[in-house]
């Protein structure tokens, strides 16, 4: 198996956390669990985010948690899930919430490349999970990762609309810096807390940011 590499746009950004320690314990320890576990997302998809997205075209960052751990299901974009797989209830409601912004209807489909590749880096905060057991590679280091990442886009890049859907990805988004980027937050889609989710517009006020700022908003079908 090959060696859990980033892109090379994101690898010179970020060369200052990919020689520490810590991260190469990380990729050490994950890769072991690809050897010998089933382990999602596929393995030449653990930084597909990136892969899509590169370091200089990003505008918009969505914030997630866990990846799938369910057959077929994530595919290295949080909140997505593979092609012909059935949509999730939290990326149903924030398809809802978008027809009730924007008044489209999205795609039929919850691959969410076509996101990704506009500039909408989909950022889960744990990159990989084992089969079948939810949450089981947090706390190995993926956290502490991503949040390099969040901080080396503070620190280089302005104008970013930063979306932090729930209290994970708002707590996760402290280091923001608000006088030089938008941060839109609310409740998180699941059905645990749609009913304070839907309305928070958050698809329109980041194409409304982005246009002022002389960028091409992002089409969220």
């Amino acid at each position: 198996m090959p060696e859990i590499t980033l892109p090379p746009s994101w690898k010179t950004q970020l060369s200052y956390e990919l020689e520490r320690d810590s991260s190469q314990s990380l990729f050490r320890e994950v890769k072991k669990e690809y050897d010998t576990h089933i382990v999602y997302p596929p393995f030449e998809q653990v930084f597909r985010a990136f892969d899509l997205c590169p370091f200089d075209a990003v505008k918009v960052v969505i914030i997630g948690q866990d990846p799938y751990h369910g057959p077929k299901q994530a595919n290295g974009l949080c909140f997505a899930v593979g092609k012909g797989v059935r949509i999730p209830p939290s990326l149903r409601n924030i398809f809802k919430e978008m027809k009730g912004d924007l008044g489209i209807n999205p795609y039929d489909s919850g691959d969410l490349s076509r996101w990704a590749r506009q500039g909408v880096l989909l950022l889960n905060a744990v990159l990989t999970v084992r089969a079948g057991f939810p949450a089981s590679h947090k706390g190995k280091g993926w956290e502490q990762f991503t949040s390099a990442i969040i901080e080396t886009l503070n620190a280089k890049k302005e104008g970013i609309v930063y979306i932090l859907w729930g209290k994970y990805a708002q707590e996760k988004g402290l280091v923001i810096d608000r006088s030089k980027n938008l941060v839109l937050t609310s409740a998180h889609p699941s059905p645990f807390s749609a009913t304070k989710f839907f309305g928070n517009h958050h698809f329109s006020k980041c194409n409304k940011y982005l246009v002022s700022k002389g960028r091409e908003p992002i089409d969220w079908r």
